[in-house]
Order: structure tokens, then C-alpha cells, then sequence
């Protein structure tokens, strides 16, 4: 048996603005700080043996704040593996970070917790909304047409990702990169956005297209699923 925990990043500075965030790399707020930390209490009793993150800063925030908060003691250290076809094929700096971040010496990998960041766990891109006020585009599309764009499975915004166009990167990445160190019998901690898991969660517990249209995710508290003989199990308390 193994523990998935997900948690969507603390409140951040364009989710007080009622701003359109998408890819744009914005900080938390003061309250998402304290939402991040508070997230981590929760799960601090909570073994975790490995990070996944988006690339996104606001979401590394709350993993880095979160794991603060924990028991285990382990040093979170970031993680840069080498590319397909070698170093060559990256800048000189991504380079220079695979070759030179290595740890030497006598550092006891039993106290190092691996953070591994994906863009494919990045929030869905919202196109040519970016920036764009909330309340400001209900008005000059209408209620129903923004509600479609931010919540049905197979709309996107203009220039912008659908739900299912996002659920086409985060659930390959789940697949591949997550389960099966869930399989090995590791607890995986995933701070990521809204919309990735979204995709995610709908995977999980099988929601239909309809289903996901009232999906919330809330804002620095964690949801955690227990995974065993490939079964997925929402924990109600833990």
C-alpha cells in the first residue's frame, strides 16, 4: 500500500487579482504562504518519499513550504537527470546544473527526498486570457461562455488548453513517472495547479465529462489517496 498526495498550490498573487493565470510565473501571496504551510501540517505525520512539482514557481512555493513542516527529516533536494542524447542537446547553464548539482561525499541518500519537476504537472495554458481580469471577461463574453472555457472537459479558451488537451500530458506523466514508484511502495507528495489535477483526480476516481465540470480543488489542502493492487482509494481522514 502507498499514499498519493496532491495538493494544489497556495493562493497566489494573480488568484487574489482575479487574474487569468495559465503558464504565467507568478508567486504565492501571503495567504497562499500560510495555506502552503498549513497544508504541510496536515500531512507532516504523513511519510513522503518522493516530490513531483510543476515548473511553475508558485507551485514549487508550496512544496518547498509544505515540506518544511515534515517529520521525516529529510533533506528535499532538487533533481536535474540527464536528457535524451546527452548534455549537449541543453544550454550551457541546464548543462552545467546536471553536471554540477551531483551529490558527492558521504551524504546518505536515505536523507534526501527527491523533488522532480515536470512542466506536463504545469497548470492548463489559458491562451489569450493570460492576464485578463476575471470579472472583466464574464462581462464582454458572458457568464456561460467563461464558465464553459474554465470548466468543461473539451472547450478551450482561445489559443489556449482544454481540460482533455491537458489530461494528454499530466496522465502520461502519471503513468510513467508516478505510478510506478507508487508500485515500489513509495509515498509520492504532487504540488501542482488546479487544472492538472483536475485531469488527475478525474482519472482517479473515474468522473465523467459531466462529473468534472463542478470539480473543485481547493487551494493548499491536501487530498490523499491510498494506492494498492493498482485500486485508488480517497482517504477521508489521515
Amino acid at each position: 500500500m502507498s499514499l498519493l498526495i496532491l495538493m494544489r498550490h497556495g493562493q497566489s498573487m494573480w488568484n487574489a487579482a482575479k487574474l487569468f493565470t495559465g503558464w504565467v510565473d507568478v508567486p504565492l501571496t501571503n495567504v497562499g504562504i500560510d495555506e502552503a504551510i498549513q497544508g504541510g501540517k496536515d500531512i507532516a505525520h504523513l511519510d513522503i518519499d518522493e516530490v513531483h512539482t510543476s515548473t511553475l514557481i508558485r507551485a514549487q512555493m508550496t512544496a518547498m513550504l509544505a515540506l518544511a513542516q515534515h517529520n521525516g527529516g529529510k533533506t528535499p533536494v532538487f533533481q536535474y537527470s540527464q536528457p535524451e542524447g546527452g548534455v549537449e542537446n541543453v544550454s550551457e547553464n541546464e548543462a552545467r546544473m546536471i553536471q554540477w548539482a551531483q551529490i558527492n561525499g558521504d551524504q546518505d541518500s536515505d536523507n534526501v527526498l527527491p523533488i522532480f519537476v515536470s512542466w506536463q504537472l504545469n497548470e492548463r495554458m489559458y491562451g489569450d486570457l493570460q492576464g485578463l481580469n476575471k470579472d472583466d471577461t464574464r462581462q464582454k463574453y458572458g457568464d456561460e461562455q467563461v464558465h464553459i472555457w474554465r470548466r468543461s472537459y473539451d472547450v478551450p479558451p482561445p489559443n489556449g488548453e482544454s481540460l482533455e488537451l491537458t489530461a494528454q500530458r499530466t496522465l502520461p506523466y502519471l503513468e510513467q513517472s508516478i505510478i510506478p514508484s507508487l508500485q515500489s511502495g513509495k509515498n509520492v507528495f504532487v504540488a501542482a495547479h488546479g487544472n492538472s489535477l483536475r485531469s488527475i483526480i478525474m482519472s482517479l476516481e473515474g468522473l465523467s465529462q459531466e462529473q468534472v465540470l463542478s470539480l473543485e480543488v481547493p487551494t493548499g489542502i491536501p487530498i490523499v489517496y491510498e494506492f494498492s493492487d493498482n485500486q485508488w482509494n480517497r482517504l477521508q481522514s489521515f
